[in-house]
């Protein structure tokens, strides 16, 4: 049965037509099916999507991004990748099901994937916790990322997260622990590693794994600090105002490609990715393949200082680039000339303030 989010009530009542025409049994028994009534009602149905998917505000994309029938992290592994062997637990206290880790096989080439599972039905997802991860994920996943980095295998990473598990228990075992040290791991990788956010990628739960040389989003995916629920409850102290919390928190692909929080947008089929699974699968595969040959001719320190100024280039016009004297192993931050030139306005205001003033002082004196 398929799920329909709110804004799609006109698109159900259309599909819910289609299939009765479909159907050679109406209520006079056996009739026949008129074709051309539903080749024009699915391309009403068409265009009602395109209208509908091309105006979408924040808060809809965030609730597309946590669509039932959206495809999840171990259907993409299935589709995608070849041979997958599935690894398990942490060595210090048990596995999380909220996270599925192991190696595999794109273009014959060895990968380590990690994928945030959220479960398919009520059962798988309260075993996999709603993709909640536990510090003993997190520690899973740092495991196997240092066995990938010791023998030099890339690291593909799908994020699907309302966030990290808030429970007492998580707490006990170091959760901010956990997520810090992944987050740590990641960028300390020598290999290339490529997250993909395939639906929500919500605060710490998602970065620690997104810490990447790449950061990709699928178009109607969510990747932000917080839910706009929980920041509209903090700021209004109303989680009815989710929608404009959503529109203030910059929070869809869109808008963090425009920010450049993140590398890549992969667009998604119309009406979403769940509408046409298979072919949103094919296009990640070819974007991480893509990827992947954009590293081949890397060595380990240019994998290193690719992400290390990825991510110090956040908020800077130019970020940080090793510095071009043998002797300074370090990074140095290099400034645009415009930065440079408001920088040095802004520290001598005072004096040019003053100068602007006595010239226009000298030039009223002049035209009396």
């Amino acid at each position: 049965m398929k799920n329909y989010l709110d804004f799609e009530k006109e698109i159900k009542a259309l599909e819910q037509e289609v299939d009765g025409l479909k159907s050679p049994f109406g209520s006079e028994g056996i009739s026949e099916v008129d074709t051309n009534k539903i080749k024009n009602t699915q391309q009403e149905i068409n265009n009602k999507l395109q209208e509908i998917y091309s105006n979408l505000n924040s808060w809809q994309r965030t609730q597309v991004a946590r669509h039932e029938d959206r495809p999840k992290a171990n259907f993409y592994i299935k589709k995608i990748f070849n041979k997958f062997t599935l690894l398990s637990g942490d060595r210090y206290f048990g596995d999380d099901k909220s996270v599925i880790a192991g190696f595999g096989l794109i273009e014959n080439k060895s990968v380590l994937v990690i994928g945030q599972e959220k479960g398919e039905d009520l059962n798988s997802r309260i075993e996999r916790n709603f993709g909640m991860m536990r510090p003993e994920g997190y520690r899973k996943c740092i495991r196997l990322m240092r066995l990938a980095d010791r023998f030099q295998i890339p690291v593909i990473s799908f994020i699907d997260t309302p966030g990290a598990y808030p429970g007492i228990g998580a707490e006990q075992r170091g959760q901010a622990s956990a997520i810090a040290n992944s987050i740590e791991c990641c960028m300390s990788l020598t290999v290339p590693n490529i997250s993909i956010i395939i639906g929500e990628g919500g605060s710490g739960g998602a970065i620690a794994l997104a810490s990447s040389n790449k950061v990709i989003m699928l178009e109607n995916s969510i990747y932000s600090v917080i839910s706009p629920e929980g920041c509209a409850s903090i700021l209004w102290r109303d989680p009815s105002k989710s929608l404009q919390a959503a529109e203030a928190m910059k929070l869809t692909a869109k808008d963090l490609l425009k920010l450049r929080i993140i590398d890549e947008v992969i667009p998604e089929p119309l009406g979403g990715a769940h509408r046409d699974p298979d072919n949103i699968a094919a296009d990640i595969k070819h974007s991480i393949i893509k990827n992947l040959k954009n590293f081949e001719n890397y060595s380990r320190e240019e994998i290193y200082d690719h992400r290390k100024t990825k991510f110090l280039q956040i908020g800077r016009d130019q970020g940080f680039s090793r510095s071009s004297n043998l002797n300074d192993g370090g990074l140095g931050y290099k400034e645009s000339t415009l930065r440079k030139v408001k920088l040095h306005l802004e520290k001598n205001k005072l004096l040019y303030g003053g100068a602007v003033l006595a010239a226009i002082v000298a030039l009223f004196t002049l035209l009396n």
